[in-house]
């Protein structure tokens, strides 16, 4: 059912590429109306215009908290134009219809951004704006509704192709994404009051979706939500993919753990390689050292400039992603050599206060896992020195970012084995033991991080026979007194941390 626009209603915070909008409206004769900054910019363009002021019969008050809330604006919005009593009504109160809405709301969610001023960022709260999207998204099928400047190309584009008329498809369309344009203003605004406190509803809005070529699997249909331009430059390379952007976050909430020079290597959201050294590029060999097979098409992180030696070095083998602060100009030109490969410059942290997933019929939400241990326990036959110190905090960060249940070998700051995501704790160290001899690393004077807690001295056992002379472990085992016996009789530093890392 196509509807002509003869009447539209402008109320906007910016007026970006409206001009073409404004100007097609008046060549169509469309009667519009405005209020404030709005009504001067439509004038400016040559424009005729009504105040809403000369319609209600009222002045703006309360400092332009009251505009455009008033009978004779949502009369002539929320009328059924098939209701011979609505029209009757629209007649006797001599209220206009109104076939268009434009607003574009207060930038509430970027005043957030830009000051802690509560006045300021409660001033930015939108009423009428909001009010007038709801009543015209209700009233779809009379009236078109446009919620925000994104959407100004698809009704210049309408307006163009069609002379100004809608089916009742594209009224129902512009209704859709007026109503995601107030969930997600009103998601932010109570996100806001609640201060991080917990809410009765599971509360997530993210704009902004693109599509990925595919999910996990070809065949898995992918939307990644948010703005990556707010976190990387992307310098080089393809477009990243739903797999690629899994591997990407799990790289970053590692890499920013460290504040050493550190070069790590991720496989699968799985540390495979990490070491931190006086120099990238000393960082970098040795992480790759760590497990060369496994790097092969991994995602490269690192904390520090990539400099041209380091660049070298790393365009030897074949990978996905390399993220760093900075590139050196020399650097980027031997990386830039392979067309797909993808350079991300990182321009801040990864900032998340939440994880959340999916589970049967609802949804699971728990903080972020922040913080490595809530005490420095030393229980063992001595207290760990400081070169066991540093390489058992080092190795209780990597098993932090590995799959549970999960172990982590480390000598010298550099990942020599690890084993992770498998079902008993022991499998975990086999696996770890295993790798260290795959590459042969030796393994006396190595630490072990364990994710969890051990219920047998089994696994402190094992360490002891290949050399590993230090754990750290969050404890909590009812059966924590035969590990520690055990490290007491065999001479090894136990540091027990009462902060447990799973990862599943």
């Amino acid at each position: 059912m196509q509807k002509q626009i003869k009447s539209a209603l402008i109320s906007v915070f910016y007026k970006d590429n409206l001009e073409n909008i404004v100007k097609k409206l008046g060549e169509q004769g469309v009667t519009i109306y405005s209020t404030g900054g709005t009504q001067k910019f439509i004038e400016e363009q040559g424009v005729k215009c009504v105040a809403v002021e000369d319609l209600t019969a009222y002045p703006s008050i309360l400092g332009g908290r009251v505009k455009t809330l008033h009978p004779k604006v949502f009369g002539g919005i929320l009328a059924r134009r098939e209701n011979p009593q609505d029209l009757e009504q629209l007649k006797q109160y001599e209220i206009p219809e109104i076939d268009l809405v434009i607003v574009d709301l207060y930038p509430f969610e970027e005043t957030v951004k830009n000051t802690t001023e509560e006045q300021a960022i409660i001033e930015k709260i939108d009423i009428g704006g909001v009010s007038l999207i709801r009543a015209a998204g209700k009233n779809y099928k009379d009236v078109v509704i446009v919620a925000s400047k994104d959407q100004y190309a698809d009704l210049e584009k309408v307006l163009t192709e069609n002379n100004g008329a809608t089916s009742l498809q594209d009224r129902r369309n512009f209704a859709a994404k007026a109503f995601e344009v107030c969930a997600n203003y009103d998601v932010a605004i109570s996100q806001y009051f609640l201060n991080n406190e917990p809410a009765d509803y599971f509360q997530v809005s993210v704009p902004q979706g693109q599509v990925n070529r595919y999910g996990e699997n070809p065949h898995q249909r992918g939307v990644f939500y948010g703005n990556l331009n707010d976190i990387f430059n992307k310098l080089h390379g393809k477009e990243l993919s739903f797999n690629n952007l899994v591997d990407v976050d799990a790289a970053c909430q590692l890499i920013q753990e460290f504040t050493e020079t550190t070069f790590a290597v991720i496989k699968h959201t799985n540390v495979c390689g990490i070491a931190s050294r006086a120099t990238l590029k000393e960082a970098w060999d040795a992480a790759l050292a760590g497990d060369k097979e496994s790097a092969f098409g991994g995602v490269l992180v690192c904390n520090q400039t990539i400099d041209k030696a380091t660049a070298e070095s790393i365009n030897e083998i074949f990978f996905e992603i390399l993220i760093a602060p900075g590139f050196d100009a020399e650097a980027l030109a031997v990386l830039q050599t392979k067309k797909n490969r993808i350079l991300l410059e990182q321009k801040q942290p990864v900032k998340s206060k939440y994880t959340f997933k999916n589970v049967l019929n609802g949804v699971l939400l728990q903080d972020n896992d922040n913080g490595n241990y809530k005490e420095w326990n030393d229980v063992g036959a001595q207290a760990a020195t400081a070169a066991q110190k540093a390489d058992l905090e080092f190795a209780n960060i990597v098993c932090k970012h590995l799959k549970s249940n999960a172990i982590a070998l480390v000598k010298d700051k550099q990942l020599i084995g690890k084993g992770c995501g498998q079902t008993s704790r022991i499998d975990a160290l086999r696996h770890a033991i295993e790798k260290a001899g795959q590459f042969s690393f030796e393994l006396k004077g190595a630490v072990m991080a364990s994710d969890a807690f051990f219920p047998f001295d089994d696994c402190v056992r094992i360490a002891h026979e290949q050399g590993i002379e230090a754990v750290i472990q969050p404890g909590g085992s009812v059966r924590d007194n035969d590990s520690i016996e055990f490290c007491k009789q065999h001479g090894m530093a136990m540091v027990m941390t009462g902060m447990r890392h799973f990862r599943h």
